[in-house]
């Protein structure tokens, strides 16, 4: 079954459900639906559209600022795919500082990078190594969270992400 996006009641992206949630939430009138994927869910007496982005109709407050887990596949996606030393499809993480170094598992200190890559640099920093990233490590925007809890976001969610960058 497919995600649907929940918006806050000020359009502000909160989370991703599965579509059953989404129906759950729009019949319990708690939302309203914005935008549909086509097609029909039924039940012995009722038809509701599938939901692909729903729109809270209370505003919710958010206690935390939003920050995107730190994972293989986010840093994968955060990066392109793609080796931050030579632009080859990126196998591995690497941390630019070495743990073995000191260096914390963070956002601003790992990479992707292709397994020859990994392994010539080894234990020493890309200086060390003669090594170049292609750029900086940074956390990703704040709506990136939403890439990482699905494997490829629906062309009608780009507009409200687009308003939360």
């Amino acid at each position: 079954m497919r995600s649907a996006l929940v918006l806050n009641a000020s359009f502000e992206p909160l989370s991703v459900v599965p579509a059953r949630r989404a129906v759950w939430l729009v019949f319990a009138e708690k939302a309203d639906l914005v935008e549909e994927d086509g097609t029909e869910l039924h039940s012995p007496s009722i038809t509701l559209p599938s939901p692909l982005v729903i729109r809270l109709r209370y505003m919710v407050k958010v206690p935390y600022h939003r920050r995107t887990a730190l994972s293989r596949r986010a840093v994968f996606a955060r990066d392109d795919y793609r080796c931050q030393y030579c632009g080859t499809v990126a196998d591995s993480i690497d941390h630019v500082l070495p743990r073995s170094r000191g260096g914390e598992h963070i956002w601003e200190n790992v990479a992707a990078a292709c397994r020859p890559c990994n392994l010539a640099k080894r234990d020493r920093t890309p200086d060390e190594a003669g090594m170049r990233l292609a750029r900086p490590c940074r956390a990703p925007r704040s709506s990136s969270w939403v890439v990482v809890s699905v494997a490829r976001v629906p062309e009608a969610w780009k507009p409200y992400l687009a308003l939360a960058s």
